[in-house]
């Protein structure tokens, strides 16, 4: 079974091309719905909520999503997952908040770069930075399932003594340019000691690109 965490503002629409195709496939997929607006809900919230989705289940393939990052390690510390996958994710130290993890890992200073490098706006917009390569029909349905993330989150601690023990894969796309490529191999190597695998599209591989996301999802697992 995959289940599969949104990034900020916790829309389980984000992953609805990619639940499709792997219920295509043969695979059983949900995609959890979080409260990324609501101030009294945080990472132990947004935790409970993916555990209470993976059930009793020990084979799950858990993937996470920019934000999500933070959720997934937390939930792998609870119950057992048997594959945890990163995809364009953020990835957070024990006792780290999300807000600590923007200057802890030269995130801004990468973006820029890679910016001036691609010959693209440096001023953050959405258009530039995630909607540049999603089919207009796709951000036009999405319009009405957006929410803005509430600021809790970003003080929350990563909620974990040490990374779990479940074997975890980082998936970065080459033209994320929110996290570009470099720097989410960079941080792979340094935190987690691997090796980040690259998939086609930009941060929001999920609507961009969602077959060729899911030929990697589902390698290695038949």
């Amino acid at each position: 079974m995959f289940v599969l965490i949104p990034g900020a503002g916790g829309s389980a629409w984000y992953w609805h091309p990619v639940v499709s195709e792997l219920r295509a496939r043969g695979h059983e997929a949900v995609a959890v719905d979080l409260p990324g607006d609501d101030e009294s809900a945080g990472l132990p919230e947004y935790t409970d909520a993916v555990v209470a989705a993976i059930g009793g289940r020990a084979d799950t393939v858990l993937v996470a999503q920019s934000l999500g990052g933070f959720t997934a390690p937390m939930v792998c510390a609870r119950v057992p997952v048997g594959l945890l996958v990163l995809a364009n994710a953020m990835v957070p130290l024990p006792g780290e908040t999300p807000g600590q993890w923007w200057g802890n890992t030269g995130s801004e200073p990468a973006r820029l770069a890679a910016a001036e490098a691609g010959g693209y706006g440096t001023e953050f917009d959405l258009e530039t930075y995630f909607l540049h390569d999603v089919p207009a029909e796709v951000v036009a349905a999405g319009a009405g399932h957006e929410r803005p993330e509430a600021d809790i989150v970003f003080n929350q601690p990563c909620g974990i003594e040490r990374w779990p023990g479940t074997t975890t894969r980082v998936l970065t796309a080459t033209g994320d340019r929110f996290f570009p490529v470099d720097f989410q191999r960079r941080v792979a190597r340094d935190r987690l000691g691997i090796e980040a695998e690259t998939i086609p599209g930009g941060h929001l591989a999920a609507l961009s690109h969602p077959s060729e996301l899911v030929d990697r999802l589902v390698e290695r697992l038949t």
